[in-house]
């Protein structure tokens, strides 16, 4: 453990609870939208359209979610975090469910729509309540579990799509996904609210637009620093299977087994990176982590061996989601007082809705640059991530850094 770092056997029972439940709420959040990203050909094929078509559903479910980290945001900072925590990750569940009952592409599509406004309120209002609630010593830490907490959904998604897709089909899977509201019984049961949020409760509220118009050019900064963030991500990941699938003709076990070890990557690299931000700095960490990303890019996406694959992907989501594990610590801390569920949910998910169209920009170059028939993933995936690690190095040495920046009232 690192010198000074509070080990989560030195957490109160409180704090740990706040963790694990929003450990969980994130982890659920992306659990329930990846499921889609492995049943693209499939929900084509049932509502006779191809997976261009389907990628609209990404597209909308990332373009609302600034709308859900607005109101669910504003909503936690005025009412507190754990009412707003509560809302969100009941919503999201509901409207998975609703989901697996769509009887045409179109409602399946305002559906996951809606979806986004829920799924875009879970990731401000739950890193503001785990960060206030634990000592400033273990934000790096903590920071990287709360975005731990992606991989994890995904690779929970990628262990459902292996265990039972062939037996329940892709409604089955949104039917199991429906099944995070029973979070909400822990949430209600065991998580107090931030010590920091009560503290200054009692304190005029601050609005928006006042707020934004404060910090304009910080808000600026960290929406294009997002998107860079979301385009790394979503860039490295939504179109992977299918590129495994149609470009090296994996079978469904063998995507999943791929899927489970690159997820477990990620969760070990946002844990490691998130840690080490606290002795190299939030901005240093992140720098290293894209840099060493692009030494995996070739082995990631034109390897053709199972084995090679599998190691370029690990290497990858290891280093991607180890500077993504800064970012909830890093966002926290850049945040002016009174709008911490409010400012780094809206930037992440601004930068996530300039984002949202990488999906199906990136099947546009696969089939512009291949055909129609033989699309090349390969290369939309290396084009994008090839220009945006470098980016993101750019933007995050020449921006701000508050690190352990005094949180309460």
């Amino acid at each position: 453990m690192t010198p000074g770092l509070a080990a989560p056997e030195q957490w109160s029972r409180a704090e740990r609870g706040v963790v694990a439940a929003c450990f969980l709420g994130w982890a659920l959040d992306a659990f329930d939208y990846f499921l889609v990203v492995f049943v693209l050909e499939r929900v084509a094929a049932d509502f006779a359209t191809d997976v261009k078509h389907v990628t609209y559903a990404l597209f909308l479910t990332l373009a609302m979610r600034p709308l859900g980290a607005l109101l669910f945001g504003r909503f936690a900072d005025r009412a507190g975090r754990r009412p707003a925590l509560i809302a969100s990750v009941l919503a999201y569940s509901v409207l998975e469910l609703a989901s697996a009952l769509a009887p045409s592409l179109a409602v399946f599509i305002v559906l996951r729509a809606l979806y986004g406004i829920a799924m875009g309120g879970e990731w401000g209002v739950g890193a503001s309540l785990a960060l206030e609630s634990v000592p400033v010593r273990s934000r790096g830490l903590v920071s990287g579990l709360l975005q731990g907490g992606y991989p994890t959904g995904y690779l929970l998604a990628a262990v459902v799509f292996g265990l039972l897709y062939d037996r329940i089909g892709w409604r089955g899977m949104f039917i199991v996904g429906a099944l995070p509201a029973l979070l909400v019984l822990y949430i209600w049961a065991q998580v107090p609210e931030s010590r920091a949020w009560t503290a200054q409760r009692a304190a005029p509220a601050r609005g928006l637009a006042q707020g934004l118009s404060d910090h304009w050019r910080l808000a600026v900064y960290a929406i294009v620093l997002m998107t860079a963030f979301n385009l790394f991500s979503h860039g490295t990941q939504d179109l992977y299977p299918t590129f495994l699938r149609t470009e090296r003709g994996f079978s469904t076990g063998a995507i999943s087994r791929i899927a489970i070890l690159y997820n477990i990557a990620a969760l070990c690299g946002g844990v490691t990176f998130g840690a080490l931000s606290r002795r190299l700095g939030r901005r240093a960490a992140i720098a290293l982590a894209a840099l060493l990303a692009l030494p995996a890019l070739p082995f990631w996406a034109y390897s053709t061996s199972l084995g090679a694959i599998a190691a370029g992907a690990f290497a990858m989501q290891f280093m991607v989601q180890g500077a993504w594990g800064v970012v909830p610590a890093h966002l926290n801390e850049l945040s002016p007082a009174g709008m911490r569920a409010t400012f780094p949910g809206v930037v992440y998910q601004l930068g996530s809705l300039l984002a949202s169209y990488n999906a199906t920009l990136q099947a546009s170059i696969a089939t512009a640059h291949g055909s129609a028939a033989r699309p090349d993933y390969a290369f939309a995936l290396s084009l994008v991530c090839g220009i945006v690690a470098p980016s993101l190095i750019l933007l995050v040495v020449l921006g701000p850094e508050r690190r352990d920046a005094p949180f309460g009232g």
